[in-house]
């Protein structure tokens, strides 16, 4: 395999990231991780606790960047890993077409959804974990909940940046709400 691109070498340094957020909008993939019934149903709904940049602490999806070069399904994969540890189990979409495309940017009243660093484009996807999820690197804790729970007013009044609105797309593009 050595014509497969070293994702090792896309990592950018502190400075070139902060190079880049300033002058092009930044790819992310984001899962709402969930646990299904045996007919497929979403059952629960994976929220992480997590500080965020403004050292406030907020109820969070598994998010990250995609590499230069890194398709798609790996970013997905490498982040839930990263965020629900090496034995999540997550099942990948099929196809990498997202439910929903996220734009997220310095100004909250552009989309709603809110990044102080940058403008970010995020493509969510909605993904099963059958394994034992436990979470890892900044986050603090994960909570598996109802998805009516996930889309109530109280938990999306815990979400931050927009993310609750994220949860309701993706519950909804499940078919649990009407």
């Amino acid at each position: 395999m050595s014509d497969m691109l070293d994702l090792r070498s896309s990592w950018l340094s502190q400075d070139e990231l902060e190079q880049a957020r300033e002058r092009l909008p930044i790819v992310y993939v984001e899962a709402v991780p969930v646990r299904t019934d045996a007919w497929g149903r979403v059952a629960r709904v994976g929220l992480l606790l997590r500080a965020m940049p403004d050292g406030s602490i907020g109820r969070a999806l598994v998010s990250g960047r995609v590499l230069y070069g890194e398709l798609l399904r790996d970013a997905l994969l490498r982040h839930i890993e990263k965020d629900l540890g090496p034995v999540a189990l997550p099942r990948l979409p099929v196809s990498p077409a997202p439910f929903t495309v996220a734009e997220y940017f310095p100004d909250p009243a552009v989309t709603g959804y809110h990044d102080p660093r940058q403008h970010a484009v995020a493509l969510c996807y909605v993904v099963p974990c059958d394994g034992d999820c436990v979470p890892s690197q900044d986050a603090l804790d994960l909570t598996w909940v109802d998805p009516h729970e996930a889309a109530s007013a109280s938990f999306q009044a815990e979400m931050t940046n927009g993310q609750g609105r994220i949860v309701r797309l993706a519950l909804a593009h499940a078919g649990v709400l009407d």
